[in-house]
């Protein structure tokens, strides 16, 4: 998640796959029924969770019969239209997030959130948003991908920290390692404040769970960093979550998101779905780390955690 906030331009090349999509300039006039392409192009945004989630949708539609590509697109400016027109099928997303997004894109930047933390209202915002722009949102799985607030733990174990509203209890000065734009967020400082009563002095702008904001963290220079649930690294820097007990982050569950006309068949549907009854958050850690730190290839880990849970055959190797 930490590159969904600063992800690098990169130009689109043209998939060769016919647009029957809804146009730009009439995003309603959706008439195909859903669609069942056989060559199905999967769109990934770039960094590693959302080519690992690309590399196990694609494992997962070629088992089921359809042939694949990956195509890189590293800007949701870019891979939206994108999918919207059939020139890319399929992208792994995340529902509060591309919620807010679409939301902008069609009522304006200054249209607010209409993501929250229940996944059910999130989820009927987005499919409102995404239908008429011929896009269908598939049922989100258990995994989530959403800030997360961490401290070390010794300063957790000799307080009896679990939850963010423990750390409020005790009303003790945090400084806070975060991204610049954290002082304005509602779900950063100004969330923190309010719905949990932690006394917030200062946020020091190292980054979104970056290595530098958990060394000040380890250090005491800071009591608490921002980072996501999917953070592999935390152990390694003796850092452990508490857990967000009242909700302020919204329902940033991931979802696959598919051109209707070309994706949206059952058998797309029903092989998509298949991973949903797997992947968890902590599933999602891990085999990040094992691509960050380890150092694999994304289809080499996606393949294995798929052959691990039964939902592909053993390669054998």
């Amino acid at each position: 998640m930490r590159a969904r906030h600063a992800l690098a331009s990169a130009v689109l090349v043209t998939v060769a796959a016919c647009s029957t999509g809804p146009s730009p300039a009439n995003p309603g006039a959706v008439t195909e029924s859903p669609g069942a392409t056989k060559l199905l192009t999967i769109g990934s945004a770039g960094f590693t969770e959302s080519d690992l989630l690309a590399q196990m949708y694609a494992l997962l539609l070629g088992e089921a019969g359809y042939s694949t590509r990956i195509q890189s697109v590293p800007r949701r400016e870019i891979y939206e239209p994108a999918l919207e027109s059939g020139r890319i099928d399929v992208v792994p997303e995340y529902a509060a997030a591309f919620a807010d997004w679409l939301n902008a894109k069609v009522n304006g930047p200054d249209a607010g959130t209409v993501g929250s933390p229940d996944l059910a209202r999130t989820m009927a915002a987005l499919r409102k948003l995404a239908t008429p722009r011929g896009l269908t949102v598939l049922e989100a799985g258990k995994a989530v991908d959403q800030y997360a607030f961490a401290v070390s733990a010794s300063f957790a174990q000799g307080l009896g920290l679990t939850t963010l509203s423990d750390l409020g209890k005790t009303k003790l000065p945090v400084r806070l390692a975060a991204d610049e734009e954290c002082v304005q967020r509602p779900d950063c400082e100004p969330g923190l404040k309010k719905t949990y009563g932690i006394d917030i002095t200062a946020v020091d702008p190292l980054g979104v769970g970056t290595t530098r904001a958990k060394q000040a963290v380890q250090s005491g220079r800071d009591q608490m960093l921002l980072t996501t649930t999917t953070d592999a690294t935390l152990d390694g820097f003796g850092l452990v979550l508490l857990a967000d007990d009242k909700h302020l982050q919204n329902a940033n569950y991931i979802v696959p998101v598919v051109n209707r006309a070309r994706a949206g068949g059952e058998g797309v549907t029903r092989a998509l779905g298949r991973l949903n009854t797997v992947l968890t958050t902590a599933d999602l850690a891990r085999l990040n780390e094992q691509v960050d730190s380890q150092r694999r290839p994304p289809k080499d880990v996606a393949g294995k955690y798929l052959e691990s849970k039964k939902l592909l055959p053993e390669s054998g190797d």
